[in-house]
């Protein structure tokens, strides 16, 4: 009977196998005992139970947003449906394997363009990699170092470690997201338990799966580059780690090497001659993480790595990771009972090296951690670290099951058994507890805390579903004020209103104005524009563009009602015309003031709706509805303060009876302190004065003052904070 040298089994007992072909590639074993087999059944069932909870309950509505690492995922998939395909999606900034999104393509043909299609694909991966550990920890422990069964062993370690994992609250966060990484967990865990299996019992099928699985390893995350190095060192180890009385043949052994490496390397070919011929997609995201980038690690590359592998590796009971996307409060991937068996494990892992079983955990545990620990972030970041945690779990389960044998061969040798079903039920209880814990957190806790409403831009997805829900028409058109296009909006929204989008490069007011008109223009068949107006969502947004754009509209097209929602308004303009080139304003009234601070004030028109007035005349304002004002500034080279406005309305008898502050900011959305000396800068300021003052005239004055300090500059040569701009004669509503 042939065993590989590899993996030490030849003491197995030859009843315990019986051939079934002269090749020897399928082996039966023996049936297992009965209670050995409802209790894999109650283990397989407890972890179903746990999964189906913990991964897969409320998937369609928790997380509640879809941020834009998930968001891009769909549009891809959106694109494959649509008949483009490629193996690597690049984006601006890095770019993702295919296989997610191919899977949610699928995903999508069966549940509709949905939530649910889109994080199930990456759920069930999470879900299934339960069961693989549990497979797997059964393959490592369940023979000795002499080839011995040990089915006890195996079913122990690999029960309680995937009992961990499946009830971990940072498992969970990362499982239920749309996290491409979550397959690399699955097919390089599938992968190993595999080729554990086949090259053990000899089965080329096996070993060949065990290599489509590393092969498509490669489409899942940037970690998975990683993987190759980590196959190399397991089978070199065996030149360093072998017991003198077994052997190793490489002529025996070669054509399972090559069996397993050509098959791997043919289904990761595709991938590998895109990055072949394609390096700069290789490299970006590396080159743009790595702390081996002097712009990065500041000269001291040795201490930037020595500061992440004790940042990675104090997530195993010290610190946890802070990304809301990742992790809960911050806690460690271990609390601190599994942290003190999992360095117990990794100890005498390390101390028993010659063991296969330990030495490829902790192979495995190094190399898929490499990944996190070369790049620059915060530290721990779980989710880079993602691949290695099996082996994590794995080993804190060989910890407890050592601590145990140790225990039980001291204090109590005649009641193993007693002692090792009383250990089963604390832990199984044990776990129950965490996992009950890890739901309540979840559901009740994490869904709802303002970081993770940050971090997955719940407004965003928010505003995508209402206006799903909107059934809006072909004749309207939505602009939103924003630096760049929303995956998650253009993911969620189907409807058939179009949508156009304002980039950073077009928030002065000039442009903006030429880009507006050129956005109606290009679709002139649409009669009505909705304004969006988002509350507290914070990605790219800039400061006013929402009133901006709403001002101009004002002035061409007609207002016709705001829409309030939870966390963004919308407001709806008719009859728009483009009958004469768009401007914000006709003319800038000239009015040149210098402040000792070293801004000055270069002109400003002011309006109502279409109308602007000039300088030298009443403004006739009516109450209740918004005045617009454009105000140009210009800074000198020494200006290093940000400064704010007041417009004051004083009454005839010099009594203030209206007042609005705002912080001057330019196109950029940047402060005084750092705006171009020689730029001159329009910034834009919408007010609306109260409807309880009576019709009657006002004077309208400005006051420019230190953000921080509040302290008015003055005007040079006046010496006065208060400059007068314009006389306001109030108007009831007609």
């Amino acid at each position: 009977m042939q065993h590989s040298a590899l993996f030490e089994v030849n003491a197995m007992p030859e009843s315990a196998v019986k051939p079934v072909s002269d090749a020897g590639d399928t082996k039966l074993q023996a049936p297992e005992p009965r209670s050995r087999r409802l209790i894999v059944a109650g283990i397989t069932a407890a972890l179903t139970l746990a999964v189906l909870m913990l991964r897969l309950y409320r998937l369609g509505e928790l997380p509640a947003g879809i941020q834009v690492s998930e968001a891009l995922n769909g549009i891809d998939a959106l694109r494959v449906l649509n008949g483009e395909h490629a193996v690597f999606f690049p984006s601006e900034f890095s770019g993702h394997e295919g296989l997610v999104v191919y899977l949610i393509a699928l995903s999508i043909t069966l549940l509709g363009q949905t939530d649910l299609a889109l994080r199930l694909p990456t759920a069930l991966a999470s879900a299934a990699t339960v069961f693989v550990v549990f497979w797997l920890g059964r393959l490592l422990y369940g023979r000795d170092e002499k080839g011995l069964e040990t089915p006890w062993r195996g079913i122990f370690i690999g029960g309680v470690g995937a009992g961990l994992m499946a009830v971990s609250i940072g498992q969970t966060v990362l499982g239920r997201t749309v996290f491409r990484a979550n397959h690399l967990l699955l097919l390089l865990s599938l992968c190993l338990a595999l080729l554990w299996w086949g090259w053990r019992e000899r089965s080329w099928k096996t070993v060949a799966l065990a290599g489509v699985c590393a092969g498509l390893v490669q489409y899942t995350y940037i970690p998975a580059r990683f993987t190759p190095l980590l196959f190399v060192a397991f089978g070199l180890s065996f030149l360093i780690a072998h017991r003198p009385d077994r052997r190793i043949h490489a002529k025996t052994e070669t054509p399972w090497v090559l069996t397993f490496g050509g098959v791997a390397f043919l289904v990761a070919a595709p991938i590998l001659f895109f990055f072949l011929f394609n390096p700069e997609h290789f490299f970006l995201r590396s080159d743009s993480l790595s702390i081996f980038s002097a712009e990065i690690n500041q000269g001291n590359a040795l201490g930037a790595l020595f500061d992440n592998v004790i940042g990675h590796l104090a997530a195993f009971g010290f610190n946890g990771d802070v990304s809301w996307r990742h992790n809960f409060n911050a806690l460690p991937m271990l609390n601190p009972w599994e942290a003190a068996f999992f360095w117990l494990g990794s100890g005498i892992a390390l101390w028993q090296w010659k063991r296969p079983s330990g030495r490829l955990l902790l192979l495995w545990l190094a190399f898929l951690l490499l990944p996190a620990v070369i790049a620059r972030d915060y530290a721990p970041n779980t989710l880079r670290m993602l691949g290695a945690t099996p082996p994590v779990y794995l080993l804190a389960a060989s910890g407890v099951w050592e601590a145990f044998q140790f225990a039980s061969k001291r204090f109590f040798p005649a009641k193993f058994r007693e002692g090792a079903l009383a250990l089963s039920a604390v832990l199984t209880a044990t776990i129950l507890i965490q996992g009950v814990a890890t739901f309540r957190n979840y559901f009740d806790i994490w869904a709802y805390e303002p970081g993770v409403q940050f971090a997955y831009e719940v407004p965003w997805s928010n505003f995508a579903r209402t206006l799903e829900d909107q059934h809006s028409s072909e004749e309207e058109i939505y602009l939103i004020p924003n630096t760049l296009q929303h995956p998650s909006l253009d993911y969620i929204y189907r409807g058939a209103a179009s949508v156009f989008y304002f980039p950073r490069e077009t928030t002065d007011l000039p442009y903006l104005a030429h880009t507006i008109e050129s956005a109606l223009s290009e679709r002139i068949d649409r009669t009505r524009a909705k304004v969006v107006q988002l509350n507290n969502v914070h990605v790219g947004w800039i400061g006013n563009d929402t009133g901006r754009v709403s001002v101009l509209l004002q002035k061409y097209a007609k207002y016709e009602k705001t829409e309030n929602f939870t966390d963004f308004q919308v407001h709806s303009f008719t009859n728009i015309s483009l009958d004469e080139p768009w401007s914000f304003y006709d003319q800038l009234h000239p009015m040149t003031v210098h402040y000792d601070g070293g801004i000055s004030l270069l002109g400003f028109a002011i309006g109502q709706g279409r109308d602007d007035f000039l300088a030298d005349q009443p403004v006739i304002v009516e109450k209740g509805l918004p005045v617009w004002m454009a105000l140009n500034w210009e800074v000198t080279p020494d200006v290093a303060v940000d400064y704010s406005i007041s417009l004051r309305m004083y009454n005839r008898e010099g009594e203030a009876v209206f007042q609005q502050d705002e912080t001057l900011w330019n196109p950029l959305h940047q402060p005084t302190g750092i705006w171009d000396p020689d730029e001159k800068i329009d910034t834009l300021v919408q007010f609306t004065p109260p409807v309880d003052i009576r019709p009657d005239s006002y004077e309208l004055r400005l006051v420019v003052y230190n953000v921080e300090t509040l302290v008015p500059t003055v005007e040079i040569g006046v010496w006065e904070p208060e400059v007068t701009l314009a006389d306001i004669s109030l108007q009831d509503p007609q």
